[in-house]
């Protein structure tokens, strides 16, 4: 199948009927709960992430409270969470530069936000998009899947899809089509056995095994008929 802008389009407008309510999992008050809460979730599942931060935010919700820790208290405070040793020591990396450097509080700037400890391009964009509305494609795991299966965005890392998925998707949908394309990731587009037979999208997306007629652009789907 060869993927067309029309059919990218029927892809992003059929992800957007069906997951148009749904946003981010984590729970959080504030952008540095969110950013807290983004740096556990390297290589940890967010219902694992909100066990964590429903336990610590009570008493650790800011830079400054948490910066009161010692690398191993705050290895103790989440210690149930993958990779926590090195998530200690970027986490309080980074209280005390928000304290010295942006008077406690977390900077809007993209520039600024790769500077803490432990924040990268994907961390940095769902801060920025999330927490501060700025039109940003977080490209983790699952977008990075689902792209390249539906040829949405094709590339071999993740900066190649985000540039991919930033001409692909209009700017005001770059934070939605963020999370559209997670959830699928999650509920339908596995990572070893994605669920093709009951997927909405068979007849737009190149990698379905299963055997369907491709969508003519005008075409209605089962759900409009």
């Amino acid at each position: 199948m060869r993927v067309t802008k029309k059919i990218k389009a029927e892809q992003l407008r059929r992800l957007s009927e069906v997951y148009k309510n749904d946003g981010t999992m984590l729970h959080f008050s504030s952008p540095f709960t969110l950013l807290v809460a983004v740096l556990l979730s390297a290589q940890c599942t967010d219902k694992r992430v909100n066990i964590i931060t429903q336990r610590i935010f009570p008493r650790l919700d800011t830079p400054a409270k948490m910066a009161e820790l010692s690398q191993e208290q705050l290895e103790m405070e989440i210690h149930d969470c993958g990779l926590y040793k090195a998530k200690a020591k970027n986490l309080l990396g980074m209280c005390h530069m928000l304290m010295e450097n942006y008077h406690g509080e977390v900077p809007e700037d993209f520039d600024e936000l790769v500077k803490l400890p432990g924040v990268g391009r994907k961390t940095a964009n769902v801060v920025r998009s999330v927490a501060f509305g700025y039109p940003a494609i977080a490209v983790d795991t699952h977008v990075f899947r689902v792209s390249n299966r539906l040829k949405l965005s094709v590339g071999k890392t993740p900066n190649e899809v985000e540039e991919g998925l930033k001409k692909a998707i209009p700017m005001k949908d770059w934070s939605s089509a963020h999370h559209w394309l997670i959830w699928h990731g999650r509920r339908v587009c596995h990572a070893r056995r994605p669920d093709c037979e009951t997927c909405f999208l068979q007849n737009v997306c190149p990698s379905c095994t299963v055997n369907v007629e491709p969508w003519k652009p005008g075409e209605k789907t089962e759900s409009e008929k």
